[in-house]
């Protein structure tokens, strides 16, 4: 297997200032930019680690691995060669961390796949942390690892996309995704023998066509990943536009959470030896909880702006600045509009739960009380 690695400089890893710049546009928060550079994808024994090495170890010699890329990209790598138009949700500064107007941190890894491609690559698999604003639950964190993989095929003229499309070598490329897609879900999953499976068809705007893989998995339809035939348009934005190949992307926490029965998404950023010790063998094997210290409930209820100009997600991640790991969860409990002046009012739910000590009212107290403070003067809501 050829192992390509960009050399990450040091700073990167150790020095917030990278992250959070002097500029309009940045919305990276220290503790963002504390979670950049903690590779848990290369830390040996780790779930995360343990899961890509046996996905990487099905594609073999012939796919090259990328494992260390600079999480900082351009827009353009990270939308504009996907085919991301500028109007996309995910492009937003309330879905994505920005580090100047125009570079973020990365939302997946398919923001490497015109690089690699442009510098003549034709099968690879690209491995690291991706940061996207999000909920607050035990299946959601703001930092998160992902894999593309990516392989050419199919040489050829076609006049138009239509012809492609409608071509036979189309169906080979798809063809050859299944295929191979299916192996690698029944070796990471069963180690060789055959899970029950079901594609759909769905829509991204890199692939076309694009489709979702589910498995039977313990009695229940899984989604495990994304892919699809990648577009000429992307194709033709790395200068490659005679040749046709495919490409997936999954995310290694969802597919560690159901195989090593880790229930909370926080845990693998933990320095809890009852969690790593647990893994020491390199194999998958069942999570063993150890004891769950105790929950704080804090609630807080604001009106909305008069002119609703509120992002959920912006209260999330001021939770998590404040709060850090301590938050477990966050649910809107209650909402509701006024009949007379009909603005509205939102109740939240703020669960606190330390993964490894108990929390004291004092401490839980002064956060929630922060957290009011800040949420009327940052998102200019009315605390009640």
């Amino acid at each position: 297997m050829v192992v390509a690695r960009a050399l990450r400089p040091i700073s990167t890893r150790l020095r917030a200032s990278r992250y959070i710049v002097d500029d309009p546009e940045n919305n990276v928060t220290p503790y963002i930019a504390n979670l950049v550079g903690k590779n848990l994808h290369q830390t040996e024994n780790h779930p995360l680690y343990i899961i890509r090495k046996r996905i990487e170890s099905y594609f073999g010699s012939d796919f090259e691995i990328f494992d260390n890329e600079d999480p900082i990209v351009t827009t353009t790598q990270c939308f504009d060669d996907l085919l991301i138009p500028p109007d996309h949700p995910g492009r937003q500064k309330s879905d994505t961390y920005y580090v100047t107007k125009d570079s973020v941190l990365r939302t997946h890894t398919s923001a490497h796949q015109s690089q690699h491609l442009r510098a003549g690559h034709q099968k690879f698999l690209c491995t690291g942390d991706v940061y996207r604003r999000d909920e607050i639950d035990s299946s959601h964190f703001p930092a998160f690892h992902q894999m593309e993989g990516v392989k050419l095929l199919v040489d050829g003229s076609w006049t138009s996309r239509d012809e492609w499309l409608q071509s036979s070598d189309c169906e080979i490329v798809a063809k050859d995704l299944k295929t191979t897609l299916e192996g690698m879900v029944d070796h990471v999953f069963q180690q060789g023998s055959s899970l029950e499976k079901r594609w759909r068809d769905d829509y991204f705007p890199f692939t076309e066509p694009s489709f979702e893989l589910d498995i039977l998995w313990q009695g229940e339809w899984m989604e495990v990943l994304g892919c699809g035939v990648i577009h000429t348009g992307v194709l033709e934005r790395c200068d490659v536009s005679q040749k046709r190949g495919w490409a997936f992307g999954l995310g290694l926490e969802r597919l560690a959470m159901v195989l090593f029965g880790i229930p909370d998404i926080r845990l693998f950023w933990t320095q809890d030896p009852r969690f790593h010790s647990q893994f020491t063998s390199g194999d998958i094997v069942q999570f063993k909880p150890y004891s769950k210290y105790p929950p704080v409930y804090k609630d807080i209820a604001f009106w909305l702006p008069e002119n609703n100009n509120f992002e959920e997600n912006d209260f999330f991640e001021l939770a998590r600045e404040l709060a850090g790991d301590l938050v477990e969860q966050i649910a809107l409990i209650d909402k509701f509009k006024h009949p007379k002046t009909e603005r509205t009012s939102c109740c939240y739910r703020v669960t606190y739960r330390s993964m490894d000590r108990s929390l004291t009212d004092v401490e839980i107290n002064q956060i929630q009380d922060s957290l009011r403070e800040k949420a009327a003067l940052a998102l200019h809501v009315q605390l009640r």
